[in-house]
């Protein structure tokens, strides 16, 4: 029997597969952020570890590291738009998959926010410099750039991709600039290094904090179905952009922190232009362009890691259908404006009403938490792949010799699992009395979450070129035949 539709009957709308390499390597390495990371959180960073920041991060490059090449190979046998939700469904089961959701869900909504607000911020600084803004010019600022985030997602993949080419390049340029000026000014301005005893309670908190920095790189993962190449190209550019972001890391904070008093730094909003104001005094502007630029480019890119998800999860029907609606411009614009509506829901209640502020202050905290429990999660899948999955994936991992990544992946969940319990212990603290009770009663609400979606869930969906069984191995055109045939039959009318 065909597969084609009938007569009168729409052809299901699906991602237009239009990314090169050359394409989501930028995405990879611009949804990182390197200027607007080390601007949104360096001044904690300093506060909770000073000198021991560089260590932390250290601390947690490491499985995040590994976590670039573990997304290689998921992203091998299971190119989709869900990532990693959909690699948990195919490895372990529905189960934890749609507990995954829920994580996945938290981790990049709950980032969104924490990116529109510095973006006002950061804008006023740049056009009113000295302006005690009101609520009201604020909120205006962070609507500005949530619209503008929502452009060029609605406008499609290639768009997307182009705007953020040119943003990634004056980023890069701007980060070799002042890496050169630093090391060139390092003879006049250096302070004096003193780590002095380790706060271990500090170094932990900003290992978690540290996964807001290191993360984005995964971007091409949630554009597999968008790329041309899914099993070749997809996790590639993330294993660029991770090992991007870490260069960039390893030269800017060692100079920010070595060029400027930490007094200065230590729980400051904008530490990178206390070191700029000391590299080009009386130019601010000099700064706040790329950081601006770099957290523009975070803003859209984290949403379109969000909506791919959103996407995916509609289509299988465990968030509503809608969310897997497709425009003209095959993108999935439901779930793009309902996820910036929403942030944008967020960020005026954060600005708006004072009793709300600090619990969403607290909810917006934990993103580095989600994040973390994200990628922990994503390497408890590749192990379970690497060891037992060709019981459900027959021939998939018995015929990889993949022992070093299987290590890998196992001290990647050690290490994860580890600092996401310290976070129970020191969190309180570092943040404020709350933060435990708000991320168990959210980890809570994401078994709730698992047990309604579970009627509601349909089938995974398997992408044209996925592994299916034990078709894979042998035969990956049937495999892609066979992904082909359920796609045609699951993807719902654009």
């Amino acid at each position: 029997m065909s597969d084609a539709p009938g007569p009168g009957i729409e052809e299901p709308r699906r991602l237009v597969q239009l990314f090169g390499l050359r394409d989501l390597v930028p995405l990879s390495v611009s949804s990182v952020g390197p200027m607007f990371s080390v601007a949104a959180t360096g001044g904690v960073m300093a506060a909770q570890a000073g000198w021991w920041t560089l260590p932390a991060i250290g601390l947690l490059a490491v499985p995040f590291i590994i976590s670039s090449f573990v997304f290689r190979l998921l992203n091998r046998h299971f190119p989709h738009a869900g990532a990693s939700y959909h690699w948990s469904a195919r490895v372990i089961g529905r189960g934890v998959s749609r507990y995954q959701a829920w994580i996945l869900i938290l981790a990049y909504f709950t980032s969104i926010p924490p990116i529109a607000i510095p973006a006002s911020a950061y804008t006023l600084a740049l056009v009113a410099p000295g302006y005690d803004a009101p609520a009201a010019v604020r909120m205006a600022v962070a609507l500005f750039w949530i619209v503008f985030a929502a452009v060029p997602l609605l406008r499609g993949g290639r768009p997307t991709a182009r705007i953020t080419q040119v943003f990634f390049a004056v980023e890069m340029v701007a980060l070799l600039a002042f890496g050169a000026v630093g090391v060139l000014s390092w003879h006049r301005l250096a302070v004096p290094i003193h780590f002095g005893p380790p706060p271990i309670g500090g170094i932990l908190i900003v290992a978690v904090v540290a996964a807001t920095i290191l993360d984005g790189w995964e971007i091409d993962s949630y554009a597999a179905e968008e790329s041309r190449s899914p099993r070749s190209h997809s996790g590639v550019g993330g294993i660029i952009g991770a090992f991007g972001a870490l260069a960039f890391y390893a030269i800017l904070y060692p100079l920010m922190l070595g060029e400027t008093p930490l007094h200065l730094l230590a729980n400051s909003p904008d530490p990178l232009g206390a070191w700029s104001h000391r590299l080009v005094p009386g130019a601010p502007w000099v700064m706040l362009v790329p950081i601006l630029l770099s957290t523009a480019g975070g803003l859209w890119l984290t949403s379109f890691i969000l909506t791919r998800a959103l996407y995916a999860m509609g289509r299988e029907r465990l968030l509503p259908g809608g969310f897997a609606r497709l425009n003209r411009h095959h993108v999935p614009h439901v779930a793009i404006v309902a996820s910036l509506g929403a942030a944008a829901v967020v960020v005026a209640l954060e600005l708006f009403v004072t009793s709300l502020s600090g619990f969403f202050n607290l909810v917006l905290s934990a993103a580095g938490f989600f994040l973390l429990a994200e990628f922990f999660l994503d390497s408890v899948t590749a192990a379970v792949f690497l060891t037992v999955g060709h019981r459900r994936q027959p021939g998939a991992a018995g015929s990889h010799g993949h022992r070093l990544l299987l290590a890998g992946s196992l001290l990647s969940s050690l290490v994860m699992g580890g600092l996401l319990v310290a976070f129970f212990v020191y969190g309180p603290t570092a943040i404020g009395g709350g933060i435990d009770e708000t991320i168990g009663a959210l980890l809570g609400l994401g078994f709730a979450f698992a047990w309604w979606t579970k009627r509601r869930t349909s089938d995974p969906v398997v992408f044209p070129g996925e592994d299916v069984g034990d078709r894979d191995v042998g035969d990956p055109e049937g495999a892609e035949a066979a992904g082909a045939a359920q796609q045609a039959a699951l993807s719902p009318a654009g």
